[in-house]
């Protein structure tokens, strides 16, 4: 399958089918949206970095559609590991309205906070998960705190569960969603991170997402 992924017509095809069931699944759910100043922020607000763990990916795009739903023509962009998982849940992403960024701290980790700083500087919203791609779970890499400590831009933690789902025994826990269930996503408060403090930011943050998927979890089980 791996070697199959390395073709990128192939990639972008299946991308394309994911992205469309993803939709229809999504739409089948109940969904509650807490934070509406949040979400008015998102669509109208500055840019800012939105921060998930890993484990949430297949639900997030639901923040996405409702956000672009409410009018958001704000970039946003995505970032990807460069291995073929990442490429297709990259470009996945592409296909329901964001931008890629590929890299990661063991591949291309500089030239992509070098592009994510530009991305934030020209005014997009950065998407990412900081335990992203291979874990630890719910552990946050320096990078997310670095490049908030960088620009001034805030942190947004989210939480994205919904209920029913089935776990996978992956490194992330990670949930996969079944239809006519219910869900929910749930804001943190914005982190800003001082330019000589991004060690006490990052552990801010990474608590932050922690209570905030936890508290999302709990809400959809209801």
């Amino acid at each position: 399958m791996k070697k199959v992924l390395k073709n990128l017509a192939v990639r972008r095809a299946l991308a394309w089918l994911i992205a469309r069931a993803l939709t229809l699944l999504l739409r089948s759910i109940r969904w509650q949206i807490e934070g509406d100043a949040a979400v008015a922020s998102l669509v109208s607000g500055p840019p800012c970095i939105v921060a998930l763990w890993h484990e949430s990916l297949p639900v997030v795009p639901v923040l996405w559609l409702h956000v672009r739903k409410l009018g958001m023509t704000r970039r946003t962009v995505v970032l990807a590991s460069k291995n073929s998982d990442g490429q297709l849940a990259g470009l996945t992403m592409t296909f329901l309205g964001t931008e890629l960024m590929s890299g990661s701290s063991r591949h291309g980790g500089r030239q992509a906070y070098d592009g994510l700083v530009a991305a934030l500087e020209a005014g997009a919203h950065v998407a990412l998960t900081p335990d992203g791609p291979r874990g630890p779970r719910r552990q946050a890499r320096p990078g997310v705190a670095l490049l908030a400590a960088r620009t001034g831009v805030a942190v947004l933690p989210i939480g994205v569960a919904s209920w029913p789902s089935i776990r996978l025994s992956s490194w992330d826990a990670m949930r996969l969603p079944l239809p006519f269930g219910r869900g929910v996503v749930r804001f943190g408060a914005p982190v800003t991170v001082a330019s000589d403090a991004w060690e006490a930011g990052l552990q801010q943050i990474s608590t932050s997402l922690s209570e905030t998927q936890d508290q999302a979890m709990a809400l959809c089980r209801r």
